[in-house]
């Protein structure tokens, strides 16, 4: 046997051994229109009745701030995670009054407090618009395909909303082998309900984030009005107030955020190599930058908390995700299908002719390209397009009005596709929002982005000369800070008004800075979609031609930010020591803060203590299960069989931060909820809020 013959004979073996692993492993995002209906009857005997699945999609929904929800009332109650509504809680907090930390509850409708622009979406429908986004792209030479993709998908997404005044978005699926029109009911008028203390949302701080056991409270309630009044909801989820046994079968609706499981071995060295290590460095210095601002005062923790909670939640999962790709294993296994489905031999013809039309150089080849390319422009891209480099909520209201302007100069198919018509109301509600902008918190982070600047793109320096008019980042970011009019909402209202012109003679001190750099980011914009974007979304596209051929329908497509089904079994961690069951109790976290002193983080509120004596101490309050799932899942309904809510997703363990890349469950990665009976124990005894809880399922 050859050497090439002999490393073949590996690859397939370990390729083999990960196959039978992932054939008994619960894995799967799954598309609603393209549910595992096969696996769920064979592995568990299930087979989804009528209806079943139409209900429990219309039952969920997304949060344009990020994370999922479900409505568990017919009058509008939508449960998310406290953290999900970290955002509102936030935005409606004041000095005197600090509902982040202390939570909320409305006694009354009357109370319940608007979110300043906070957007619901809930998922309708599913058009498979593939065949007609192809077309038009076939009917265009090579270096025209980029844009005649985005006028197909804006002219798709135009007539939907149009057609159905409903929100529609054309989603792009297996980076490129399939473009499906997700269509969505929008709710804006949203009132925050209920959120406990953030000490209980978030018992164990960072020190146990993305550990099991946990023992947190990590939930949060809305209702969502129309015309003033609660809507009537016909799809909501009933109530487990048992919630689910031990090994039983239960389902996650949600909206995971991204993963990289589809993805060439040349590709996921680039993440290895490049994104990671640079989005680590930013975590890293922005958590330091918020560590020492909220150190300053209670009134300065108010205002940074939630984003501190955020960064060192992205840096904790990033590490996680960044260790799960050293392992050698990932890399392997990877290895071995990509060599099977590049060249494998004994193909069906179908897959053989596939083969035959592919394009020299072969897409693998064509993506390893593209990322050696994006290797080279990321640090630009990242810093000057996506922002990271003017780290300012003002900045980017200043980029948002520049590029409103400038875009509706164009038709709508030749815009940037986050300024066409069919975003423009969520767009807005942002831009517009009246949600508190705090100059020190601006200066602080302006700060220190601009320092990153100079450190980082010193080959720049007509970037950095518009940045930094030739001051420090301590005095241009207060500068900038003091002399811009943009903290007022009816302000910046003027502006878009006034359309280019405004922007064209504005003095505003972040209007002008973003006029001034937007050319450059556009530049960077252009080339990254040139010559990475498109490059590597045709080749993935032949990539998931062979793959749909070799597999048909058993394929997922990688996470995207919109509704996914995923399945999976209560279970502990039997290969641990000791084996770790798969539930904690409300009795276990009293006990776990006596295991740590009673100190900070593990510091139950008082309002615990003050009940404990009322508490059935042995009610369930986390649980763990095998469902698939990543960043974006959080505040997503867990199931049972008959489609009643048994659980609220909150966390993953650390084995399950290499979901990004593969299903972990066979590793001992978890997703974490908060069960059903310990919300409703907690509602009723620990805060006054029976008749809510009386409400949930109704």
């Amino acid at each position: 046997m050859t050497f090439a013959s002999r490393s073949l004979a590996f690859l397939l073996a370990v390729l083999s051994a990960w196959a039978m692993n992932s054939a008994n492993a619960d894995e799967g995002m799954w598309v609603y229109n393209q549910l595992p209906i096969k696996i769920l009857k064979e592995r568990y005997g299930f087979e989804p009745p009528a209806g079943w699945a139409d209900h429990l999609m219309r039952s969920s929904v997304r949060f344009n701030s990020g994370g999922s929800g479900s409505f568990v009332s017919s009058s509008g109650l939508v449960l998310t995670n406290h953290h999900v509504a970290a955002d509102t809680l936030a935005k409606i907090s004041t000095a005197e009054h600090n509902y982040y930390r202390d939570g909320f509850l409305a006694k009354t409708q009357a109370d319940e407090v608007a979110a300043p622009d906070l957007e619901l979406n809930q998922l309708v429908e599913i058009v498979d618009v593939t065949d007609r986004i192809n077309k038009a792209v076939a009917a265009e030479p090579a270096d025209k395909a980029q844009a005649a993709r985005q006028a197909a998908i804006a002219n798709i997404e135009k007539e939907s909303t149009e057609q159905t005044k409903l929100r529609s978005d054309v989603i792009t699926l297996f980076q490129g082998g399939a473009y499906h029109l997700y269509r969505y009911k929008k709710y804006t008028d949203v009132r925050l309900v209920f959120a406990p203390e953030f000490s209980i949302a978030f018992f164990g701080g960072d020190p146990d984030n993305f550990e099991f056991p946990r023992h947190d409270l990590d939930m949060a309630l809305f209702r969502v009005y129309e015309n003033g009044q609660p809507v009537k909801i016909e799809h909501f989820l009933k109530w487990s107030a048992k919630g689910a046994a031990d090994g039983e079968l239960v389902f996650v609706s949600g909206h995971p955020a991204r993963t990289s499981r589809l993805l060439t071995v040349d590709a996921l060295k680039f993440q290895r190599d490049v994104r990671f290590p640079a989005l680590l460095n930013l975590l890293r210095r922005r958590e330091i930058l918020l560590q020492q601002f909220v150190a300053d005062g209670e009134e300065f923790a108010r205002r940074a908390k939630k984003d501190l909670f955020g960064v060192q939640n992205s840096r904790k999962r990033s590490v996680g995700q960044m260790q799960s790709l050293h392992d050698p294993r990932l890399f392997e296994a990877k290895r071995a299908a990509e060599v099977e489905l590049r060249f494998g031999g004994g193909l069906k013809s179908e897959i053989s002719n596939l083969k035959s039309q592919i394009s020299n150089p072969d897409p693998w080849d064509r993506i390893a390209a593209a990322n050696e390319h994006h290797a080279h422009l990321f640090k630009r891209h990242l810093l000057l397009e996506t922002g990271a480099g003017f780290y300012s909520d003002l900045f980017s209201i200043a980029r948002s009005l520049v590029r409103i302007a400038a875009e509706d100069e164009k038709p709508n198919e030749k815009r940037l596709a986050e300024y066409r018509d069919s975003g423009r109301e969520s767009l807005k509600r942002k831009v517009f929002s009246p949600a508190p902008i705090y100059e020190d918190l601006e200066r602080a982070k302006l700060t220190d982005s601009l320092a990153l600047l100079l450190e980082e793109l010193e080959h720049e320096p007509d970037v950095l000369q518009k940045a930094l008019a030739g001051k420090g980042p301590v005095a241009r970011a207060a500068e900038l800070v003091s002399d811009t009019k943009l903290k007022d909402v009816e302000e910046r209202k003027r502006i878009a008004v006034g359309g280019w012109k405004a922007i064209e003679t504005s003095t505003d001190s972040m209007i002008m800075l973003a006029r001034e750099i937007d050319e450059r980011a556009r530049l960077v914009r252009k080339e990254f979609e040139t010559s990475v974007e498109e490059p590597e979304r045709q080749a993935y596209g032949e990539i998931a031609k062979l793959r749909f051929a070799k597999f048909g329908t058993s394929v997922y497509p990688d996470a995207t930010f919109t509704l996914r089904l995923a399945f999976g079994t209560v279970k502990g961690i039997s290969d641990s020591n000791p084996t770790i069951p798969p539930w904690t109790t409300m009795g276990e976290a009293f006990e776990h803060e006596t295991a740590h002193g009673g100190q900070d983080p593990w510091q139950l509120p008082r309002t615990w203590h003050d009940r404990k004596s009322k508490l059935d101490l042995s009610t369930p309050l986390n649980f763990a299960s095998t469902a698939d799932g990543v960043g974006g899942n959080s505040g997503s309904p867990v199931v049972n069989r008959a489609g009643e809510l048994v659980g609220l997703i909150f966390d993953s363990n650390i084995p399950a931060l290499a979901n990004e890349f593969r299903h972990s469950s066979d590793v001992g990665g978890r997703a974490i909820s908060v069960h059903s009976a310990g919300m409703l124990e907690a509602m009723r005894k620990i805060y006054d809020a029976g008749q809510l809880a009386q409400e949930l399922g109704r």
